[in-house]
Formats: C-alpha cells, sequence, structure tokens
C-alpha cells in the first residue's frame, strides 16, 4: 500500500466561547505533525476542500434529500449509545455536529467530543450547540489510548483515506469492553436496488447540486458510497481490526445500516 507525507505540526488551543446560554463552548485546534498516512480509497485533500465548500448548507441539503429521514437515523444510534451507559463520547467525522448533538441531547450527563479535519464544519456544529469540538485527522485522533467509553462515526469513516486504518484508530481510544458504533449509507438490495442506484448516481447531485451550488462534491458523495463495504463486507473490516461481538442494523431498507462492535477486554 502506498503512503504519502502529510506535512503536519501538533500544538493544542482551547478557547473558551460563552454560547447563547452562557456556558462556556471550547473549540480545541490542532495543527498535526508529520506523518506518512496509508493511502485509501478516498482523498483526504479532496474531501476536506468539498465539505468546507458545502458546509454552510450540509445540514439542509441532507435533510431536504432523505426527506428527514438521517434525523430518524442519527435519533436511532443515539439512543443505541444512550443504552450503553457512556461517561465520554468521541464523534469522529463530526461534520456540522448531528449526530453528536443527538448524543448530547439523549445522554445529558456524558461529555460529547465532535473531532473533524474541517474546520468550517466544526464551527457550524459549535453555533448548534455542541461544547467540545476538535480540529483533528480520524487516521490519527489526539487523544490518549482508551480515552472514551464509546466512539461513533455517522456518514464519515466511508470518506476517509484507509476504512481499516480508521476503523483501528477509533478502537485505539476507546477503553476495553467499549463500543464503536458506525452509521452510513448502504446499498439496499431487491427491489429498492435499481431505483435507488438511479437515484443516487443520477438525481441526487443535481437535487443537491441546486441547493448547494457544488454538484461535483455530491458526484464524489454518491460515488463513495457505491465503493464502500456494507452488510457482511463492513461485519469482516470490524473484525480484522479487533472488534468483537459485531451487529449490522439495516435502516429503511438497507438504504443505510448501523454497526456495532465491542473493543476486547484485555487479561489484567
Amino acid at each position: 500500500m502506498k503512503s504519502r507525507e502529510v506535512t503536519r505540526e501538533f500544538s493544542l488551543i482551547s478557547c473558551p466561547i460563552p454560547d447563547r446560554a452562557g456556558t462556556q463552548v471550547h473549540i480545541s485546534r490542532f495543527r498535526l505533525v508529520s506523518k506518512a498516512v496509508p493511502r485509501g480509497s478516498q482523498d483526504p485533500e479532496y474531501v476536506r476542500g468539498a465539505f468546507a465548500r458545502i458546509a454552510d448548507r450540509y445540514v439542509l441539503a441532507n435533510h431536504l434529500l432523505s426527506a428527514g429521514t438521517d434525523i430518524l437515523w442519527r435519533r436511532k444510534a443515539a439512543r443505541m449509545v444512550a443504552d450503553l451507559q457512556p461517561t465520554r463520547v468521541l464523534d469522529v467525522a463530526a461534520g456540522t455536529g448531528d449526530l453528536a448533538l443527538a448524543i448530547q441531547r439523549h445522554c445529558p450527563g456524558a461529555e460529547v467530543t465532535g473531532v473533524d479535519f474541517c474546520e468550517e464544519m466544526l464551527l457550524h456544529a459549535t453555533k448548534r450547540g455542541l461544547r467540545h469540538t476538535v480540529v483533528g485527522d480520524a487516521l490519527d485522533l489526539p487523544f490518549e489510548d482508551g480515552s472514551f467509553d464509546v466512539v461513533t462515526v455517522a456518514f464519515g469513516l466511508r470518506n476517509m483515506g484507509n476504512w481499516e486504518a480508521g476503523l483501528h484508530e477509533m478502537a485505539r481510544v476507546v477503553r476495553d469492553g467499549g463500543h464503536v458504533l458506525i452509521l452510513d449509507f448502504s446499498l439496499p438490495r431487491g427491489v429498492l436496488q435499481r431505483p435507488y442506484a438511479f437515484y443516487l448516481n443520477k438525481l441526487l447531485p443535481r437535487i443537491a447540486g441546486v441547493i448547494t451550488g457544488e454538484r461535483d462534491a455530491y458526484e464524489y458523495l454518491a460515488g463513495s458510497i457505491d465503493r464502500f463495504p456494507c452488510g457482511e463486507a463492513m461485519l469482516e473490516l470490524f473484525s480484522r481490526t479487533g472488534l468483537q461481538e459485531s451487529e449490522w442494523l439495516p435502516l429503511s431498507g438497507g438504504i443505510a445500516s448501523i454497526y456495532t462492535g465491542q473493543v476486547a477486554v484485555m487479561p489484567s
């Protein structure tokens, strides 16, 4: 597997900013240090640029394109996280904060942190009420091993430069016995397969292009769904990264799926 050098330098700045309720919102920024990153099926620089361009219209576009169904999917994922009764949750590739905010509402006693390499997206998450955000790379998370009870990612693993490396990194920052949860698009089978493929590849980029003015970004997103492992293939990916008791929950006829896995408890 080829690697490419990404120039990064590490430093942390934590800036308290009062939100509308008067509480302190902390934005942490990491400048990342030089490290070779495995090159996978996605181009991280293109992904960062594409999401920066659509940041201010991303939430509206997604809700319109899914007729609000993506809200229901995230609520389901947030309820599953709440059932685990976590005290510290990390949402990777948090974007504008949709899943992190849902988890924050369902887990009022937990500290929920959103991390993303696109600062423009996180600024929107902060404005919407997410209390803790960190600018950082999902393939090189700026957290110690075992820092969180649960790590989640919604529609973000698919955009990483290397899916297996991304899962490994998420599992690294989860404590022994903690959980990883993935919510992402998948490809339905049966009667939905052909109409969904037409919608995904033909209609979605055109509609989203009108809403956001960035049709090429959504053409990329449609293509990324076609290439992304789903169902049993995702469970196999979980197994290769050491996640145990993995489960797959198809949503809306298989248009999206939730995957969960548990980090092994190491013998003392």
